[in-house]
């Protein structure tokens, strides 16, 4: 049993030194492909899964874990990665997991705006073109009082 006072340290998800390490290669052969006027090589399959670890660790900090999109905001997250690996600069930071996890982090906030934006849009639809042309009931097994419970649900949200 360790000391009082001691901990095990546990082993962070990325590598800091790692990563950094392959974002100089990865950057260092794009220049070498651009001087030879070849198409960008593809991002190592280590980048790709320091960006999905990332991505995945973020969203489930407790402001993003409750969402029903959170594979979106991840794929968000890690599409802006890729598309903006080229703007680090190894230069000025030496801490690659921080710049990539403000990406993450921006992705998911512009994923949470433009689902928003589309639940305001099917609301206004909903009030416009009446629940009876939305909400439809087939069966007689009780759906219609789905129907009254969603409606009740709708009307109260709308009020607020």
């Amino acid at each position: 049993m360790p000391a009082k006072g001691t901990r095990k340290r546990s082993e962070h998800y990325v590598n800091n030194k790692e990563f950094l390490y392959a974002i100089v290669q990865y950057k260092a052969d794009v220049k070498a492909a651009e001087e030879a006027g070849e198409p960008k090589p593809r991002i190592t399959n280590y980048l790709g899964e320091c960006f999905v670890k990332i991505a995945t660790h973020l969203s489930y900090k407790p402001n993003f874990v409750n969402y029903m999109f959170r594979e979106d905001m991840i794929s968000d997250g890690i599409e802006n990665c890729v598309q903006y690996i080229h703007n680090f600069n190894p230069e000025k930071s030496t801490n690659p997991f921080a710049y990539f996890t403000q990406i993450i982090h921006y992705a998911f906030l512009r994923r949470i705006q433009k689902e928003k934006k589309q639940m305001e849009i099917r609301e206004k639809i909903i009030e416009k073109s009446g629940y009876d042309e939305v909400m439809h009931v087939d069966d007689d097994y009780g759906a219609s009082s789905d129907y009254n419970s969603i409606k009740e649900a709708v009307q109260t949200k709308m009020n607020q």
